[in-house]
């Protein structure tokens, strides 16, 4: 027969057992990545500004961990060791959502900002000087892939996404017209393979505002054409949500709010 105190001692790993954080199935979690476009604030201070980023969680049944940072790009991401915390933070079935583009741009020759990729679509190196020490720096498309691959390495799914659009109003007549970081953007997906999907969140976001006109758009862009009030981020993140669901939903199928038909704008 038992003693008390072993019965009490099984009694107590029982427990544990049934409430051994193993048994409870975990929700995928999405972080994001990117620079003020998508941060919480949008262009910083008391800009009247807001990334698209902040109004995301609106439209998923998912946690998001906005990991998105002002004034970065693909290059200072990947040296200030944010795409390493990111690879060090996720778990099999996470989604990391990965949008740059705007700091991205720029020349080497001159006077290094620490942002500017070196220029070319795949392998290609520049040698630098930032800071006073000798850089070598990459094209945008393998800082991409870099982190793509060791993010989907520890299981992740990976979605690159073109840069959001400057104001395409602002010269008085809708003008818009992809830039090289959003053919970037979709190779660096393909690279990345099986488990990277590309959404073309520039033209998503151009055919809305086109749709809203010069004035309502012009409203969106209370500091400069770049950084968005907080109703143009709800719309871009709008956008952003129209590319997933026209594409089925992409690595977010069933954890989307939002039904195709309720966001403005048509599939590409």
């Amino acid at each position: 027969m038992l003693s008390i105190s072993s019965l009490l001692n099984l009694a107590g790993l029982v427990a544990l057992a049934t409430s051994s954080p193993t048994n409870v199935k975990r929700a995928p979690t999405i972080y994001l990545a990117g620079d003020s476009t998508m941060a919480r604030g949008g262009g910083g201070g008391n800009s009247g500004t807001d990334g698209w980023g902040n109004f995301f969680p609106y439209s998923v049944s998912l946690p998001v961990v906005n990991k998105a940072i002002g004034g970065r790009s693909a290059r200072s991401f990947t040296v200030e060791g944010r795409f390493n915390e990111l690879i060090n933070l996720v778990q099999p079935n996470d989604i990391v959502i990965i949008e740059f583009g705007h700091n991205d741009g720029g020349s080497l020759s001159s006077s290094d900002n620490g942002r500017t990729a070196c220029p070319g679509a795949g392998s290609e190196t520049c040698q630098s000087t930032y800071n006073g020490q000798k850089v070598t720096v990459l094209t945008y498309p393998a800082y991409l892939i870099n982190a793509g691959k060791s993010l989907t390495a520890k299981g992740a799914k990976v979605i690159i996404s073109s840069p959001t659009p400057n104001n395409p109003w602002e010269g008085g007549s809708f003008a818009y017209s992809a830039s090289r970081f959003t053919t970037y953007s979709k190779s660096a997906a393909q690279s990345i393979g099986s488990n990277a999907f590309f959404v073309d969140h520039g033209q998503y976001t151009a055919n809305i505002f086109k749709s809203l006109g010069k004035a309502k758009v012009d409203s969106f862009f209370p500091k400069d054409h770049t950084h968005t009030s907080p109703a143009g981020a709800d719309t871009v993140s709008r956008a952003f949500v129209k590319g997933l669901l026209c594409a089925g939903g992409s690595f977010l199928s069933g954890s989307i709010r939002n039904s195709t038909g309720s966001v403005e704008g048509a599939c590409i």
